[in-house]
């Protein structure tokens, strides 16, 4: 069996999954309010239910979104770097890892205080950039 508990690749997987339920409570207080309020229908679209509300409260929603998506090969990624090192970590792949933990962090607030487009940009390409890192040590590791 495999020991990965001493792994420092998790801390940076468990702290993304905090982060990700702190924007799910903040999605929900934010949106529950509104949708009780709002002249919906039980067959109203997104659409339409997305255009009776405010954008500010569309930006928590669409960043809960965000962080289903590219943060999954990060996970995927980083335990698979764990089995393959064995929980010997190399400070590298563990830097990495926190680099874009923190950049994913810093954009979804971002995302969902401001929505600043160009800056949100600058920074899924900066964390993409850690991620393909991973990737590529991984791959240079396995192959």
């Amino acid at each position: 069996m495999l020991n990965i508990t001493a792994s420092g690749l998790l801390g940076p997987v468990v702290a993304l999954n905090a982060w990700t339920l702190v924007v799910e409570v903040w999605m929900y207080a934010v949106i529950i309010p509104i949708s009780q309020t709002a002249k919906t229908t039980p067959t109203s679209t997104k659409s339409q239910i997305d255009s009776m509300t405010p954008a500010n409260a569309r930006w928590k929603r669409d960043n809960f979104n965000h962080l289903m998506e590219q943060p999954t090969q990060f996970y995927a990624i980083a335990l698979t770097m764990a089995i393959i090192r064995g929980g010997q970590d190399e400070g590298l792949d563990v830097l990495l890892a926190w680099l874009y933990t923190g950049t994913r962090v810093v954009h979804s607030l971002v995302q969902v205080t401001s929505n600043a487009l160009a800056v949100r940009f600058c920074l899924f390409a900066l964390s993409s950039s850690f991620l393909a890192a991973i990737v590529a040590r991984a791959a240079i590791e396995l192959f």
